[in-house]
């Protein structure tokens, strides 16, 4: 039993046979296009792009530095620039509302003429407003208005003047009022004079005055309407000369544009607004605050400028748009302010766009963690894919109860295909919690993590690493150099049968071998480059695998790895710090005795097993009962312990090891401490599938070769683990020596024989196992607590 289940040093390695690579150096191999053993997702792909109908946005998922990125990237960038280019978008000051700016598209390339347009109507206004208004014609109009008034008024005075004369009372002007006075010997009387006139001629001159006050003021009570009318009229000229100065401006623009209703419009209101506001812009009637020129432009270009939103001038195709910090205001646009005088101030030349306005027509690429990072983005996104508009808003005033006078810019219609990129845990998390998740994204783009290794792939795999090299600078690789990277992408893949698809670990292995190249002063990278930069990497992160090592030489951490003992078995563990995982041996103990508690899981009673190792430690019991005590009661109290852990212990991989302890503490038969063994156990004895399997065994032999190989040790894996085995050379070596071995089980009883020494023994037909096996000694063990615990 234990010959056939020990494994040749053919089978813990699967080299890569060089003439599978019909090369000499990758130089003469043409390059690799396309993505490297990801069919699946390039055909999802391609169905989330060619899908049209809203809610068909992708999600790309997989584990980085699988390439996921710049597969979206070439893929998205591939198929926009044969697309239709999008539309340019501006904002502008509504005429009739300045707080909600208004939102105009135009065909690509086109706003910015626009813009350019506008400025050259405004450019034209500051120069021939005030050029007309300083017009002879304009001032001759203007002098016979204030003519006109002027005659009504005069002619009003005259006739009290001539009245006036006749009662010997003169008409006086002073500062704007009118005032009478009489007069004596063509003279106007001062005061003593008038004193010394008699009552009676006192008194006709106050009730002439009177008389003629009355009919001064019935004269003038026409003088309102004639300054309306004379206000009117100057204002209608104005407008008429501002109108006649703006029409030459306005007419060719109007032409250019006559196909976009929306421009039209607005040229419209600017003309109407800027005819209806000249004198803001010509400034004549202030006379107290002189209008600059600088304040003409300050006014004309913060009410009738263009915010140039949107600009698809040098786009080709559709836009591609990867936002990096997808923030709220770098994903939906902002609105900015000013400190003017202390205050805040804003307008719509100060709006922003975000990453769905650049991308708008087009796609949008972001990180799915990075996204669900930005508080309120989330929610905001749903929006915005709901509705399909943008609509730039101030989230945090919702939260705050903090409002300040904002603008509130018309919505810009949305049509985007979103790609968002992350991991399978964010996916499915969504997928769960966000019963709209679905809907928004309906195409999932999986990415492989390995691919099958067939020659025709390991060539493809050759020609990647020939693109590889070229687009780092790297020099060509021998055909054994990319045998051997074959070979580790396999090791990486845990499967000999594999080859893995982490594109940007196989780029760091490349530009390292390079630098040993470099170092070497080679001119090509070798099979013995690629080697030194696997042995550097893994010195490189090995302190702490090393000081685990060097504890248990030192026997800190007890560990045998020579003679027998019962209740006692090496098991293997691996351990995970950031992205290096080691193996190291861990022993484990049990005790058995009368009672009827059952099996104790030491580590789950202190809360240290996690679920799944408790899970396992439970298994052996449903093991031991259809095992071993089908026709009587198991009553028995056992103690299990992964001795001199101090943290938290998950996994099933211990179960193995655990129940040959289990039974040899119940026999009192010894396990040679020799081996060390791996693997997890269903409650009918057969012996599964574990993870990390060459780690542990490299690192139980890293132990062993440091104590002294004695030809003894060894280590025992499931069977089913026998095609994730890729050991290094010298693990190979030495099973090949005889120094070491590897044995593979698909039973426990495989594992106990190899473990004691003896037979496992077989069932007979009576349901008893065969005399003096390990089997046999377990049930007379099992019998002889069950009767003790009935005494």
């Amino acid at each position: 039993m234990v010959t056939e289940t020990r494994l040749s040093s053919e089978q813990l390695y699967f080299s890569c046979d060089p003439e599978l690579l019909p090369f000499k150096t990758t130089s003469t191999l043409e390059p690799f296009t396309g993505f490297f053993g990801q069919n699946r997702a390039i055909e999802a792909m391609e169905f989330g792009i060619g899908m049209r109908r809203p809610g068909y946005n992708l999600f790309v998922m997989g584990t980085p530095h699988t390439g996921r990125f710049s597969f979206a990237m070439e893929n998205l960038k591939a198929v926009a620039k044969k697309e239709k280019t999008p539309k340019d978008w501006i904002y502008l000051n509504n005429l009739q509302d300045n707080r909600h700016p208004l939102a105009i598209s135009f065909p690509a390339g086109k706003a910015q003429s626009f813009k350019r347009d506008i400025k050259q109507i405004i450019e034209g206004a500051l120069s021939e407003m005030p050029a007309a208004f300083e017009s002879p014609t304009y001032q001759r109009k203007k002098s016979k208005i204030e003519r006109d008034f002027n005659r009504y008024y005069d002619r009003a005075i005259d006739a009290v003047e001539r009245e006036a004369r006749e009662h010997s009372i003169a008409v006086y002007r002073d500062a704007g009022t009118i005032g009478f006075t009489p007069v004596a010997d063509g003279q106007a009387m001062d005061e003593a004079v008038f004193s010394q006139l008699s009552e009676d001629a006192r008194d006709a001159f106050t009730k002439a005055i009177s008389e003629l006050e009355d009919q001064l003021n019935e004269a003038l009570t026409g003088l309102p309407q004639w300054r309306r009318e004379a206000a009117e009229k100057l204002k209608n000229l104005d407008r008429d000369t501002t109108r006649e100065a703006l029409s030459p401006l306005f007419q060719p623009i109007r032409e250019k544009y006559a196909n976009l209703s929306a421009a039209m419009d607005y040229l419209a209101e600017m003309e109407t607004s800027l005819v209806k506001n000249c004198s803001e812009i010509v400034g004549d009637d202030k006379v107290l605050e002189p209008v600059t020129d600088a304040a003409r432009r300050s006014y004309m270009e913060s009410n009738y400028g263009v915010n140039l939103l949107v600009d698809n001038i040098k786009t080709k195709g559709a836009p591609v748009v990867y936002e990096a910090h997808p923030s709220y205001e770098n994903l939906f646009g902002r609105v900015e302010y000013n400190t003017e005088m202390g205050a805040l101030s804003t307008n719509y030349k100060l709006i922003r766009s975000g990453a769905l306005h650049q991308a708008n027509g087009g796609y949008l690429v972001m990180e799915a963690e990075k996204l669900l990072e930005q508080p309120f983005v989330y929610g905001a996104l749903k929006r915005a894919l709901k509705s399909h508009e943008i609509r730039i808003e101030s989230p945090a005033s919702e939260y705050t109860g903090i409002s300040t006078i904002t603008l509130l810019p018309q919505a810009v219609p949305l049509t985007v295909k979103l790609v968002l990129i992350g991991s399978r845990d964010i996916y499915y998390l969504l997928q769960e919690l966000d019963h709209d998740f679905e809907k928004m994204f309906r195409v999932v783009v999986d990415f492989d993590e390995d691919v099958k290794r067939t020659p025709q792939m390991v060539r493809s795999y050759a020609r990647l690493m020939k693109t590889l090299a070229d687009e780092e600078g790297l020099a060509p690789l021998t055909r054994r150099a990319v045998a051997r990277l074959v070979e580790h992408s396999s090791r990486q893949a845990q499967n000999q049968e594999l080859l893995s698809a982490h594109i940007g670990e196989l780029v760091d292995l490349l530009c390292e071998a390079d630098f040993k190249r470099i170092q070497e002063e080679d001119e090509l990278i070798n099979a013995d480059h690629v080697e030194m930069a696997l042995n550097a990497k893994e010195r490189r992160t090995a302190r702490m695998a090393e000081k685990i090592e060097e504890g248990i030489v030192e026997e800190t951490v007890l560990i045998d790895t020579e003679g027998k003992a019962i209740g006692k078995a090496n098991g293997l563990t691996v351990l995970q710090v950031g992205d290096v995982a080691f193996g190291t041996p861990a022993r484990i103990t049990a005790t058995v005795y009368p009672g009827s508690r059952g099996i104790v899981d030491i580590e789950r009673e202190v809360t240290l097993g996690q679920p799944i190792h408790s899970k396992g430690v439970l298994i052996l019991s449903g093991f031991l009962g259809n095992q071993y005590a089908k026709d009587f009661p198991m009553t028995m109290s056992a103690s299990i312990a992964l001795e001199q852990s101090y943290g938290y212990v998950d996994g099933d991989s211990a179960s193995l090891a655990e129940v040959c302890t289990l039974i040899s503490a119940l026999t009192h038969i010894p396990i040679s401490q020799n081996y060390a063994t791996t693997g997890s156990i269903n409650q009918y004895g057969e012996v599964q599938a574990i993870g990390g399997v060459n780690e542990k065994i490299e690192g139980y032999f890293n132990l062993c070769k440091t104590r002294g190989l004695n030809g003894e040790q060894g280590v025992i894996i499931p069977k089913a683990n026998i095609r994730n085995l890729m050991l290094k050379a010298e693990v190979v070596n030495a099973v090949k020596a005889g120094e070491f071995s590897v044995y593979a089980v698909a039973h426990v009883d495989e594992c106990l024989e190899i473990l004691m020494g003896r037979k496992a023994g077989k069932r007979k037909e009576d349901g008893t196992f065969t005399q003096r096996s390990i089997n046999a000694q377990v049930v007379k063990r099992l019998r002889e607590i069950s009767s003790a615990k009935a005494d």
